[in-house]
């Protein structure tokens, strides 16, 4: 470990070079690591009382009042360079450049201020990734005007459009905008109050009076868009963020023009590279969650880089139009969550051209949401390795809704997947004894002020030093040398005793299942509070299960196949496995079922993005926690230990 000197930090800090990957690679055995310059890993520990504070050595460097700012910066310095670009109905791109965007967003800026929008009347945004979706947002943004996007799912997948209701009951918008009327007509015809204004981009079928988005655009800009633009300030609010939590109710996390333009500051430290070569992104990240809308398409508008729409999904239906859209596009930076990186391995795999193409100018590879599997992982590497002879950095980061989302994140190499690394520079990590493990806190310009309209949950989610509470549990890669970064613990609300006192340690936990288990298993939730032993309820993959009893007929529905004895029996064998390779009470299973029905949205069981809420799904199926537990165990059970 190296210790450095700092003139000015606090009595008792020490500064920590990163230290080796953990275990060390053989740097005469491995291929090298494409070349590319990321931000310095430095950081400063300190302990005080009963915590221990980490943070940069490094300062952040000086960021805009705005994040329009750097929209006004590109269109003077590169106008003509494209900005953002989608496929049109014909499948050509269609493209906008920095100087037709900047237009746009003025005529549309002038357009919110006549309909006299604000933070207590925002802007809603219904639908997904689009070219009038970024319009529309970045339009607010110029004339201070908050906006609030909004998961597709509410307004589509759920039954009840409960928690949308909830969200327009909060939020009282101004202006709400969906790009077809016909396939977000439920919503806006039951929720949507007759006295709200709509804009839509296709009416359709809508029977509602709209506006059309190519008014909005024909909209003639005016010295007030300019005076508007002049007194956003750090602290104006620039959007509203949802999220469920652990309660399943609605949150609107206030996000400010202060948190934005920092956090992109603080990723233009860490992965310095930017600052030379514009970034290249094809991405599908929902713009309605703080890593695609504020992280992605940010990072781009920041460095003046191009944003191309991906419309695919990394799912079995969804990735053959990613796979097509990389064909055409050679990413700098790709992000993806670990299930797309796993759909999109098995593509590379049996493609050359498309590898070709991909691994072509790629500097980072970056995943997010999930833990990364470590066979996706390796293979990710040795198929770059295969086609350029060179690894790509994968890397990751740690943040939340509330963080803007970057706080935490990795810039140097290492070997396996989960290392989340340092904070970023501006930040402050204070890590509190939990139990046994360390709850993460967080400080610092990219937090956010509070919840709209919430002051309840504001007043819980802060410490009395004005720290974040993360709700994350994180770890050192090497307590004995703090220099070597932070891995991820799960999260403490997941967490719970056994009747013995022992903690079930639900992160990890899951992980080694879901891993065990592949593709046999989406997902899983444990139960056995105050029980002696951990049960499972199984979340099974319907397509995978039915690989292991092709006799069934293709469309044999769900209670068959997962009832089917082959497949109970693989479940078994691969759960028992998992049970050999673990020690004690709290790491092993003994009984599991498999779910019929999948996690419900409208219960809050999961979120719009695929995310358990452990919580929950116990809750609303407590008949099902109460069958794992009887004697004798009921036919459908998969049982694994003795009888409890």
């Amino acid at each position: 470990m190296t210790i450095a000197s700092e003139p000015n930090r606090a009595p008792g800090a020490t500064v920590l070079a990163p230290g080796l990957t953990d275990p060390p690679l053989d740097r005469r055995a491995a291929p090298p690591i494409r070349a590319v310059r990321l931000g310095p890993s430095e950081v400063v520990v300190e302990h005080r009382a009963a915590a221990t504070y980490l943070r940069s050595p490094h300062p952040l460097a000086a960021y805009p009042n705005k994040l329009t700012e750097r929209l006004e910066h590109w269109a003077r310095c590169t106008p003509d360079c494209t900005f953002i670009a989608e496929r049109d109905v014909a499948g050509d791109w269609r493209e906008l450049t920095y100087a037709q965007t900047l237009n746009l967003v003025r005529r549309v800026g002038q357009a919110l201020i006549d309909r006299g929008l604000s933070s207590d009347r925002p802007l809603v945004i219904l639908s997904g990734n689009d070219i009038e979706h970024a319009i529309l947002g970045l339009a607010a943004l110029y004339v201070g005007i908050a906006y609030a996007p909004i998961s597709p799912a509410y307004s589509i997948i759920s039954e009840d459009l409960g928690k949308l209701r909830q969200i327009i009951d909060l939020l009282t918008p101004g202006l709400v905008f969906a790009a077809d009327g016909s396939h977000f007509g439920r919503a806006l015809e039951t929720v949507i109050a007759p006295h709200i204004d709509v804009a839509v981009t296709r009416k359709g079928t809508l029977q509602r009076s709209v506006t059309p988005f190519s008014e909005l655009a024909d909209t003639s800009a005016t010295s007030a868009v300019d005076a508007a633009h002049h007194a956003v300030q750090l602290d104006t609010i620039a959007k509203f963020l949802f999220t469920s939590g652990s309660t399943g109710a609605p949150k609107a996390v206030i996000n400010t023009q202060r948190m934005l333009c920092s956090n992109q500051a603080m990723i233009r430290a860490a992965m310095a590279f930017m600052q030379d070569e514009p970034p290249v992104v094809l991405d599908w990240s929902p713009w309605h969650h703080t890593a695609g809308g504020n992280h992605n398409v940010g990072l781009v508008l920041y460095n003046g880089g191009t944003f191309y729409i991906d419309e695919g999904k990394p799912t079995p239906a969804g990735i053959a139009t990613t796979i097509r859209n990389l064909r055409d596009i050679a990413p700098t930076w790709y992000f993806n969550v670990p299930k797309g990186f796993d759909a999109l391995v098995s593509h590379l795999r049996v493609d050359p051209l498309l590898r070709q193409n991909f691994f072509s100018r790629l500097r980072i590879l970056f995943y997010a949401g999930a833990g990364m599997s470590r066979p996706v992982w390796d293979e990710m590497q040795q198929l770059a390795v295969d086609t350029c002879g060179e690894r790509i950095l994968f890397l990751t980061s740690l943040g939340a809704t509330e963080t803007a989302p970057m706080a935490i994140v990795c810039t140097r190499e290492v070997d396996r997947p989960g290392h989340i690394g340092v904070p970023a520079p501006g930040v402050e990590l204070k890590l509190v004894a939990c139990e046994d493990k360390l709850e993460a806190r967080l400080r610092g310009p990219n937090i956010t002020p509070g919840y709209w309209r919430q002051d309840h949950l504001t007043a819980g989610a802060f410490d009395e030093e004005g720290f974040y509470r993360l709700g994350d549990a994180l770890k050192f890669v090497d307590p004995s040398d703090p220099g070597r970064g932070l891995l991820f613990d799960g999260r403490l609300a997941e967490d719970f005793k056994l009747a013995t006192g022992t903690w079930v340690r639900v992160g990890p936990l899951r992980a080694r299942c879901i891993d065990g288990c592949a593709p046999y298993v989406r997902d899983v939730v444990f139960a056995g509070h105050d029980r002696d032993q951990v049960s499972a309820l199984i979340f099974p993959d319907l397509e995978a299960c039915r690989s292991v009893a092709p006799e069934l007929p293709e469309d044999a529905p769900p209670d068959v196949v997962f009832s089917h004895l082959k497949v109970r029996a693989k479940v078994a064998e691969l759960l028992s496995a998992i049970d050999r390779n673990t020690t004690g009470s709290s790491n092993r299973i003994s009984r599991a079922v498999l779910l019929v029905d999948p996690p419900s949205i409208d219960r809050g069981e999961i979120t719009d993005k695929g995310t358990i809420n452990q919580r929950a799904v116990l809750k609303h199926r407590a008949a099902v926690v109460e069958e794992l537990y009887t004697v004798p165990a009921s036919p459908r059970l998969i049982v694994l230990g003795p009888e409890v």
